[in-house]
């Protein structure tokens, strides 16, 4: 039995998304992990902490929001051309459930690829230390692309 880790299915596009997320300092502060990384898909997840909370030791909906729509972002990043990355025009965002503990999945999905605008949305889930699932926010958003900066 081996104890390796399975192949990254999409390995350049896993890269690209990786190195961005990289960049950034909140995610890095709030310890947001990538997952899985498809064309028009990105799951990442967040671990409960101490970073994330509101003052009744729920998830902070701006911890909820930023994770929403960094999903979103990097759905829409997969399908930008090269050179290219992606900005939030706007988003929207049903918070659907509040919860302590486990962690949250981000799952973003491009809606609608397009050459100036992309619609994405993302579905956040807060996974239980024992597993169980509940529906937490759905966000909706629109992005740019934009000429990559650095």
């Amino acid at each position: 039995m081996t104890t390796e880790a399975p192949p990254i299915p999409h390995p350049a596009l896993h890269q690209r998304v990786a190195d961005s997320l990289a960049r950034q300092g909140l995610m890095r502060h709030l310890q947001a992990r990538l997952v899985r990384v498809a064309p028009g898909e990105v799951e990442l997840w967040l671990p409960y902490s101490d970073k994330v909370t509101q003052q009744q030791d729920g998830f902070h909906g701006g911890a909820i929001g930023a994770l929403a729509d960094i999903a979103g972002g990097y759905a829409g990043l997969t399908v930008a051309p090269e050179g290219m990355e992606v900005v939030t025009v706007e988003y929207k965002i049903n918070f659907l459930g509040n919860d302590q503990g486990g962690g949250l999945r981000a799952i973003g999905r491009v809606v609608k690829p397009g050459k100036r605008l992309i619609v994405t949305s993302a579905e956040i889930t807060h996974v239980a230390d024992d597993g169980r699932a509940s529906a937490c926010a759905l966000m909706q958003q629109t992005l740019m692309a934009v000429p990559k900066a650095y």
